[in-house]
């Protein structure tokens, strides 16, 4: 038997010029698998970010649509409003000149009469002013075509020197608010003359002169 000497180790054999750290084993080099885990764990990341970023695109698109959509409403409930404020102010200021017109009647038949003096003309002029200020216009004269949109006849008569239906005489003045009539004029009307002979644009009287001619040939007195 061979006696071991207490308190050493046997060691491998190393070659000549060799250090000891050459006779230690080497450690494993990591495998090429290993070696590729990294970058595909980074590709996974990149392809879950991109992801999360075209799910918040399109969130961000979806609540951009939104708040357009509520936009555009709210911008025609405004138009809305203000289009009915505008058609209840309108409404409200003809009611309240529609009961002043006879009041306006009396003012006119007044000045008729020349009974419009003293205070009284002051406050008639003052409220026809502010009539006027208020959108108020009075329209109707004589002689102009009857239009039975803005006119009421409440007389009618023939005359030989009208052309057309012809308003003769504003019996009441009409009165409207921008375009909207509050009330017709009162008119009396006169229609062109029946079986009137109608004049032409050079003054003739429309008889046709060649049967004037014979006319003359026939009924004149003969020649000896």
């Amino acid at each position: 038997m061979t006696e071991e000497t207490p308190g050493f180790e046997e060691k491998p054999d190393v070659p000549s010029g060799a250090t000891p750290d050459d006779a230690e084993p080497q450690a494993a080099s990591p495998s090429a698998e290993e070696g590729a885990a990294p970058a595909g764990d980074a590709a996974a990341q990149i392809a879950g970010l991109t992801a999360q970023l075209d799910q918040a695109r399109k969130a961000l698109e979806e609540r951009t649509a939104d708040l357009q959509r509520l936009q555009a409403e709210f911008q025609n409930y405004r138009r809305r409003v203000e289009r009915d404020r505008i058609t209840v102010k309108e409404i409200a200021i003809a009611n309240l000149l529609t009961e002043l017109l006879p009041v306006l009647d009396d003012i006119g038949r007044a000045r008729e009469h020349g009974e419009l003096v003293g205070g009284f003309k002051s406050v008639a002029e003052s409220l026809e002013t502010t009539a006027a200020k208020m959108g108020l216009q009075q329209f109707g004269k004589e002689g102009e075509p009857f239009d039975p949109t803005i006119h009421e006849a409440l007389m009618h008569s023939y005359a030989p020197d009208v052309t057309e239906t012809t308003c003769v005489a504003i019996l009441q003045p009409g009165y409207r608010i921008g375009e909207r009539t509050i009330r017709p004029a009162r008119v009396a009307v006169a229609e062109p003359q029946p079986g009137a002979q109608t004049v032409k644009a050079d003054g003739t009287d429309g008889t046709d002169a060649s049967t004037e001619g014979d006319d003359k040939e026939s009924g004149g007195p003969d020649e000896g």
